[in-house]
């Protein structure tokens, strides 16, 4: 009972909050008084929301891990087809056909037995 009056004192004495520093003053008096009077209620309030905190901090740090290990992944795949590609066209280059002489025909893969006259 003796708060009330010490409160209605200072209120007094300060006056009224004008303005929205004011009224964020009056709101963070307001919380204070009601995490004074009902402490059990706000610690289980921090302990619920820091969890979740702590669980959603967990799961984006464990993420951008993820996501980092898929880029390294991309970045080696891209590496290694990169490679096959210029590979395989300095194995074409090597390959490409010597241009044959005029009248001259290229040898064919097919075996003489499997030319029959129709």
């Amino acid at each position: 009972m003796e708060d009330e009056p010490k409160v209605k004192k200072e209120e007094q004495a300060t006056g009224p909050a004008t303005g929205w520093m004011g009224a964020i003053e009056e709101q963070y008096r307001k919380i204070k008084e009601n995490a004074e009077t009902y402490p059990y209620v706000w610690g289980s309030y921090i302990v619920v929301y820091g969890g979740f905190a702590l669980w959603t901090t967990y799961r984006w740090i464990k993420l951008r891990k993820t996501e980092d290990r898929v880029r390294a992944l991309q970045a080696r795949l891209r590496q290694l087809v990169e490679a096959e590609e210029s590979a395989s066209t300095a194995a074409s280059v090597e390959k490409k056909p010597l241009p044959s002489a005029p009248g001259k025909q290229p040898p064919s893969s097919a075996s003489p037995a499997d030319k029959t006259p129709n």
